[in-house]
C-alpha cells in the first residue's frame, strides 16, 4: 500500500473505518495479553532443568577445596570465576560472582559510591550535584535506579552504531559532576544495537573531568544471538587498558536468561584495582553469596562452548517470535511511512517507533483492547520521550499463537492512530 500520507482524506476516511471494524472485532475477543516485561517463556526455562538434577554431594566442593555448603568466598568459586572470565573475554583476577541478579549488582555498585565513594573519592551523596548520561532508548532499571537515588539524568540520542559519542565525549570532558554513563552495549534493550568498534574505542579513550566517572557496561545479552552470524562487540575491558583507563569500565551481566532468572548467577568484571576497593566494603556486607548455586551452573554448562550451546536451543524458541513480530510489522505497516522498527540479531526485544507523538495513543488503544505492552515512554529517563514515539516490544513470554494476535492488535492501533492524526492535521 502507498504511503499514508499520500491518501486524499476520503481514502484516510476509508481506512479508518476498516481498520476500526479490525480493531472492535478483537476488542470484543476479551483478550488480555501481556507484552510488558521481556522474560524468558516456560519452554525456555525447561531447558534448564537437568541442572537441578546434579546430586547435592557434587555441589558439596569447589575445585580449590571451599565447602560450599558454608560461609565463606566473597568474589566467587574458582569454577564460576572460569566461566565468566570465558563470556566475558577477561581474566580470573579480573571477575566477582555475586547472587542471582546483575541489577542488585549495579543498585549496590551505586550505592557503594554514594555512601562510600570510588577508590577514595568524596561520597557521591556528598556532592552537590551529581548527573548520568543515558543512551536513550534504554533500559527503564537503569533510570530507575538514578531516580530513585536522586541522580540527574541527561538523555544522550542512540545511533546505529551506538551512543551518541560526540556528545558524551563533550559532556565528560567538561562536568565533573557526570559520574557515569549507562550503557548495554550488545543487543541495545530495546533498540537491538550492537556498538561498534570504532564507539567501543571512543568510550575506552575518554577523558572525563571527574575522577570517579565509571562506564555502566550492561552486556546482559552477550550470548544471546538470535542468527547464525552474531554481531561481535569489541572487549571494552581491555580496550581501557590499552587507553591507560584501567579504572573506568563496570561490566556486569548474569545467567538470569540462560538459566533461571530467579535463580541465576550474577558477574561483574572490572580492573583488580577496582575489585580490591569493593571487596572492603563487601566484606562488611556479605560473608558471601550462593556458592551451590555457582558450582551448580559451573558444573551443567562446563565452558563457554557449553553455553552457546544451550543458548542455540533458546535462539530456536525464540526465533520464529521474533520473526513473527518483523513479519506482521512488514505486512501491515510496510511502506505507509508511520513507522519503523529493528530487525536485531540477539536480545530479548524489537524497537517500534510511530509517528512523533502518537505512542501514548497506540498503548492506551491496544491496552482497551487487551493487550497490555510497556509503557510509552518508559525507555527515557523520567518515562518521558520527547518524541512520543517509542514503544518496546517484547516477544519472548507469550506463546507464538498469543503473541500473533498481540502483535496483529498493535499494527492495528499503530494504523488507527496514524491516520487519525493525519486525518485531523
Amino acid at each position: 500500500m502507498k504511503s499514508y500520507k499520500d491518501l486524499s482524506k476520503e481514502e484516510l476516511k476509508s481506512e479508518i473505518e476498516i481498520l476500526e471494524k479490525r480493531y472492535n472485532e478483537f476488542k470484543a475477543q476479551n483478550l488480555k495479553l501481556d507484552m510488558t516485561r521481556g522474560k524468558p517463556c516456560a519452554e525456555q526455562l525447561d531447558l534448564s532443568m537437568d541442572m537441578l538434577d546434579i546430586p547435592a554431594v557434587e555441589l558439596r566442593k569447589a575445585a580449590d577445596g571451599t565447602d560450599c555448603f558454608n560461609y565463606g568466598v566473597l568474589d566467587g568459586i574458582p569454577e564460576a570465576k572460569a566461566l565468566f572470565a570465558q563470556m566475558l573475554e577477561v581474566s580470573t583476577d579480573e571477575i566477582m560472582v555475586g547472587g542471582n541478579s546483575s541489577l542488585n549488582l549495579m543498585y549496590d555498585t551505586i550505592a557503594r559510591a554514594m555512601s562510600l565513594g570510588i577508590l577514595g573519592s568524596t561520597p557521591w551523596s556528598k556532592l552537590n550535584s551529581v548527573k548520568f548520561l543515558c543512551p536513550s532508548p534504554g533500559y527503564d532499571r537503569h533510570f530507575a535506579i538514578c531516580e530513585l537515588f536522586g541522580i540527574e539524568m541527561i538523555t544522550i540520542d542512540m545511533k546505529q552504531d551506538g551512543p551518541d559519542m560526540d556528545t558524551v565525549e563533550k559532556l565528560v570532558s567538561e562536568d565533573d559532576s557526570i559520574k557515569g554513563i549507562w550503557c548495554v552495549p550488545k543487543y541495545s534493550n530495546p533498540d537491538g544495537i550492537t556498538y561498534t568498534d570504532e564507539v567501543v574505542d571512543r568510550f575506552s579513550n575518554l577523558k572525563p573531568k571527574a575522577k570517579d566517572f565509571r562506564i555502566f557496561w550492561d552486556n546482559a545479552y552477550c550470548v544471546h544471538h538470535l542468527t547464525e552470524n552474531p554481531d561481535k562487540l569489541k572487549n571494552i575491558l581491555k580496550a581501557c587498558k590499552d587507553a591507560g583507563n584501567d579504572n573506568m569500565v563496570y561490566i556486569f551481566s548474569s545467567t538470569s536468561k540462560v538459566s533461571f532468572p530467579g535463580a541465576g548467577v550474577a558477574v561483574m568484571a572490572t580492573s583488580t584495582e577496582n575489585i580490591k576497593g569493593i571487596k572492603k566494603s563487601l566484606t562488611i556486607q556479605t560473608i558471601g553469596h550462593d556458592k551451590i548455586n555457582q558450582l551448580r551452573h559451573a558444573k551443567y554448562f562446563k565452558n563457554l562452548d557449553g553455553i552457546n550451546s544451550h543458548m542455540k536451543k533458546h535462539a530456536d524458541i525464540l526465533k520464529p517470535k521474533f520473526n513473527t513480530v518483523l513479519e506482521i510489522f512488514e505486512g501491515e505497516l510496510g511502506g505507509k511511512d508511520i513507522a519503523s522498527w529493528n530487525k536485531p540479531n540477539g536480545g530479548y526485544f524489537v524497537s517500534l517507533n510511530t509517528m512523533d507523538n502518537c505512542a501514548k495513543e497506540v498503548a492506551k488503544l491496544a491496552s482497551e483492547a487487551g493487550v497490555a505492552l510497556t509503557k510509552a515512554g518508559a525507555t527515557f529517563p523520567y518515562g518521558n520521550d520527547p518524541r512520543d514515539r517509542n514503544l518496546r516490544i517484547a516477544p519472548t513470554m507469550p506463546p507464538i499463537e498469543e503473541l500473533k494476535k498481540a502483535i496483529e492488535v498493535l499494527v492495528i492501533c499503530v494504523q488507527l492512530v496514524s491516520a487519525n492524526k493525519l486525518l485531523n492535521q
